[in-house]
């Protein structure tokens, strides 16, 4: 073919090569305002939440890399087992160096991944080295075989750049996709240029689609058609990949609040708060059978005017480390902390039919876990903890209470009040812990078996309460 056919054909393949490269570039402007919710606004998360994204595409990154050895050895397997059509004396077999190439920088790749050392700018090579060792074994095909270069243009190896492009899909942004794609459809751009210019006197070119399929000619729609399904797919996996990141975004931000919701509410509490199907209204709340549970360290005022506040906050921490876990071991729930009170709940957040049982069980737990503490205050030479506690049982009301700028879940009854009551009486019966006689009663009821008989306290009168009261010692 004339020189000014070959130039012909180089300009209207550079035309596409930029168009392409052009188009690729400006994708990323695009995409975000194609997006139905506000992804194009990027969105500033703290950095514990980056931190937890991170996480998430270091754990990607090992994901591509064993990935990435598995096609290895695929293509290695395949290549050994599957019959050779070339020539056996055949001087260079390409297939091999690239597979061992690969394998090497694969290797490479998942080790630093799993070291989590795998830097930012390896990912973009190894993306570009996935593609350019892809296309250098097509190329190296009509050498293997002894055909002109437009033999290779119809190797269905082509369609392994799918492979490499979805790969890139598992780390969730959206530039790695673009980046693979564009590499892709250029490379292939690259090698289809190659095969019509490195022959000026024969560039293969047809218009015929029957010898096309027939022969080694070379049908320029045909192969545009591939760097378009290229561009395509890379389009469509791109905009997956950015509505999955906002998604992924949304779903670390929801999972990082829902924890921060088991730290200052209880889990119960919590999982009702993320796990509503709707709004959550001041107002709303449903009546239960609960126990309740306070608790208050005594002296601790007057001790938190004779020692510095660091070591009256240490103090407190200490005390609520040692008590909260217990509570919430036996299926209580903190409702609040009251200074250096607690308050807690038992079958109001989430129904248990053992509320009454489970309430003096942790009053036994707390005693014995409050007297193995002051053992080791007593070895440290320091004074001894004092604690009070009382239980009731009853119908409560458990529901969000406040406005729609701050509410609160809580539980509201007789049973919370006469708890407070009860546990300020237990100074007047010089006891520890007290409850209602019908509190034990019903924990009775629902399995529970006291250590040793508990002393019962016949008609007591205990302030702020309307007529007598029996209660029983559950600590003296």
């Amino acid at each position: 073919m004339s020189e000014q056919n070959a130039g012909h054909i180089a300009r209207h393949v550079a035309h596409h090569v930029i168009g392409v490269r052009n188009w690729l570039i400006g994708l990323p402007r695009l995409l975000p305002g194609l997006l139905p919710f506000g992804t194009g606004r990027r969105l500033v998360l703290p950095g514990r939440l980056r931190e937890a994204i991170a996480r998430q595409q270091e754990n990607s990154e090992i994901l591509i890399g064993w990935i990435q050895l598995g096609v290895v050895v695929t293509f290695a397997v395949l290549y050994t087992l599957a019959p050779k059509t070339f020539h056996p004396d055949v001087m260079f077999e390409p297939v091999p160096l690239v597979l061992g190439v690969y394998a090497v920088f694969t290797l490479l790749r998942l080790v630093l991944a799993h070291r989590r050392a795998l830097p930012g700018w390896l990912l973009y090579v190894s993306i570009l080295a996935d593609m350019a060792l892809l296309m250098a074994a097509i190329w190296s095909f009509h050498l293997q075989y002894q055909q002109p270069p437009s033999f290779y243009l119809k190797a269905p190896t082509l369609l392994y750049v799918f492979i490499f492009i979805a790969l890139r899909a598992l780390r969730f942004e959206a530039r790695f996709v673009l980046l693979a794609g564009a590499a892709a459809a250029l490379g292939w751009l690259g090698l289809v240029g190659y095969a019509t210019l490195s022959r000026p006197d024969d560039t293969m070119i047809t218009r015929n689609y029957v010898e096309y399929l027939t022969s080694n000619s070379v049908l320029l729609g045909a192969e545009f058609d591939k760097i378009i399904s290229i561009a395509m797919v890379t389009v469509i996996l791109g905009l997956a990949i950015l509505r999955a990141r906002g998604l992924l975004v949304r779903a670390v931000v929801e999972g990082q609040a829902a924890r921060d919701l088991s730290r200052f509410f209880a889990p119960e509490v919590a999982a009702k708060i993320t796990g509503t199907e709707h709004q959550i209204r001041a107002g709303e709340g449903e009546v239960r059978e609960a126990a309740i549970l306070t608790l208050d360290l005594r002296g601790f005022t007057a001790l938190s005017t004779a020692l510095p506040a660091r070591q009256v906050l240490a103090l407190l921490a200490d005390y609520q480390a040692r008590v909260v876990p217990v509570i919430q071991a036996h299926g209580g729930s903190i409702d609040k902390f009251l200074g250096d009170g607690i308050m807690a709940t038992f079958g109001a957040a989430l129904p248990t039919g053992r509320h009454a049982a489970d309430a003096l069980r942790a009053v036994t737990a707390i005693m014995a876990t409050i007297d193995g503490w002051n053992a080791e205050r007593l070895a440290a030479g320091q004074s001894p903890i004092r604690v009070g506690a009382a239980v009731s049982a009853g119908p409560v009301l458990f529901g969000a209470v406040g406005d729609e700028t701050r509410l609160e879940y809580t539980v509201i009854g007789e049973a919370v009040n006469l708890a407070a009551k009860l546990e300020k009486h237990t100074k007047a019966e010089g006891a520890r812990a007290l409850s209602t006689r019908m509190a034990l009663e019903l924990a009775e009821q629902q399995g529970y078996r006291p250590l040793q008989q508990h002393r019962v306290l016949a008609a007591c009168v205990v302030e702020g309460i309307a007529g007598p009261l029996d209660l029983v010692v559950l600590a003296e």
